[in-house]
């Protein structure tokens, strides 16, 4: 047989292995066309369901939450007959949501619609769940009975008690405890009485991802990035690949919350001294207690410093990312813990060990973190609570100004903690002091198993 009609038969059989698939495509797609011939009403009110929020008027008017309006019960067949994998760019019947990334005005900008309900699924114009971690979650109370699928939150009366103004950022796509007694003044306004009560005003931020954006932050091509998403995700969201055209994700992970001493409008104001700690979340110490890490006595310091300054007129803020173990996670890091315990604490190898077991020695992407302080508004910071070269930087790198950065004193740091903060110091965290050399690094030892008597 000549190589011509060798080459004849394999285009022959890559014809038909194309045409096999999107057959296989359009008897999957007949399924959800089915189901939305059947609710074409429904459509207009998809931006509806799942994606109420409470209103933020860019004029700066007060914060108000709509008022609940009951929807009627959804046919029963509330999914697709059969489960729809995927949807492709360009698909029949699939007409995303329009969503402006970068708009100023939220109504302008959209909503961002990832449900997977049959009069929804093809309207979708973000990749991911609602919920972040806890989709888990939400996905056994909808197995089990106790959430309905289609449940619409009753947001009357949820509105926030003070409001984040609008902030020019906002239009740029690209940026988006402990008080011991006596130690503190009770001023009446901060601290509010003898017990310690604070006032204190929290946010809690669930990630959005912009994909584009996240991909120059981390210097990779967007491609590259969607498809490490999807492997390392275990195929999660197919939708990375097939769907180029959704630009948006709500990845699978922790939030962050943010804590705010004293008058949250002077937050934008570049003539208000503000002080700042950004901290990463550590299970073991800053609630706890280990003495392993500085952690929760850098946090503590942190927020007595914040409070300070709220009360001196100015304005204190915490932002406390969940970022367990480097972002690692906590089953990684007491396993790198076991390993230091057992083979010698030492400064000289307390990044090494981390990299043995985890293979990375950090994983937090630290680029990332300055988006919420776009949020707020945030373009100077007049004291920065926090050593890490990471953090710093990336803040710098988004076009914040940080004044003055304040080292945790060396009282704070617990006997156990110093082979973590000598070998941060020579690795690159701010000090004041000198920095560890490597015979002293050698010399810096930690607590090891026989030291404790079981």
């Amino acid at each position: 047989m000549s190589e011509s009609v060798l080459s004849q038969i394999l285009v022959t059989l890559a014809d038909l292995k194309a045409s096999q698939q999107l057959l296989s495509d359009k008897v999957d797609k007949m399924q959800v066309d089915a189901v939305l011939s059947k609710d074409d009403h429904l459509l207009g009110k998809a931006s509806h369901y799942h994606n109420c929020a409470v209103h933020s008027d860019s004029d700066g008017d007060t914060v108000v939450s709509p008022p609940y309006e009951a929807e009627p019960a959804l046919h029963p067949g509330i999914y697709t007959d059969k489960p729809v994998l995927t949807t492709y760019a360009g698909q029949k019947g699939v007409k995303p949501t329009k969503l402006n990334w970068g708009e100023a005005d939220p109504k302008a900008r959209g909503p961002i619609v990832v449900s997977h309900l049959a009069n929804q699924i093809n309207v979708r114009n973000a990749v991911g769940a609602y919920g972040g971690p806890y989709s888990i979650y939400r996905s056994l109370a909808v197995a089990m009975g106790d959430l309905p699928a289609d449940h619409k939150p009753n947001f009357e009366s949820t509105q926030p008690p003070i409001k984040i103004q609008q902030q020019p950022q906002w239009a740029d796509a690209s940026k988006i405890a402990e008080i011991k007694s006596g130690e503190m003044r009770v001023d009446g306004r901060v601290i509010v009485n003898e017990t310690g009560e604070l006032n204190v005003h929290k946010a809690a931020v669930d990630p959005v991802w912009f994909l584009p954006g996240v991909a120059s932050r981390l210097k990779v091509e967007e491609d590259h990035l969607r498809r490490s998403l999807f492997e390392n995700t275990g195929g999660m969201y197919p939708e990375l690949i097939t769907r180029p055209d959704l630009k948006v994700f709500l990845p699978p992970i922790g939030g962050l919350t943010v804590y705010i001493f004293g008058n949250h409008e002077l937050l934008s104001d570049p003539n208000t001294r503000l002080t700042v700690r950004v901290h990463d979340e550590c299970n073991g110490s800053d609630v706890f207690g280990s003495d392993i890490c500085t952690c929760r006595p850098y946090l503590v310091y942190g927020m007595k410093e914040s409070i300070k300054e709220a009360q001196n007129g100015g304005v204190g803020l915490i932002v406390y990312f969940r970022k367990e173990g480097r972002a690692l996670g906590e089953v990684t890091k007491y396993l790198v813990y076991n390993a230091r315990k057992r083979e010698g604490d030492s400064a000289s190898k307390y990044f090494q060990r981390t990299q043995d077991v985890a293979g990375v020695k950090d994983m937090r992407f630290q680029a990332l973190m300055p988006d919420v302080f776009h949020w707020l508004g945030v373009t100077k910071i007049d004291r920065f609570m926090s050593m890490s070269n990471m953090k710093h930087d990336a803040l710098i790198e988004a076009g914040i100004k940080i004044l003055e950065r304040v080292p945790i004193p060396d009282e704070l740091i617990p006997p156990d903690s110093k082979v973590e903060m000598d070998a941060k110091i020579a690795a690159g965290y701010f000090t004041t002091g000198a920095v560890p050399r490597e015979e002293d690094l050698c010399r810096t030892l930690g607590r090891g198993w026989d030291d404790f008597h079981m």
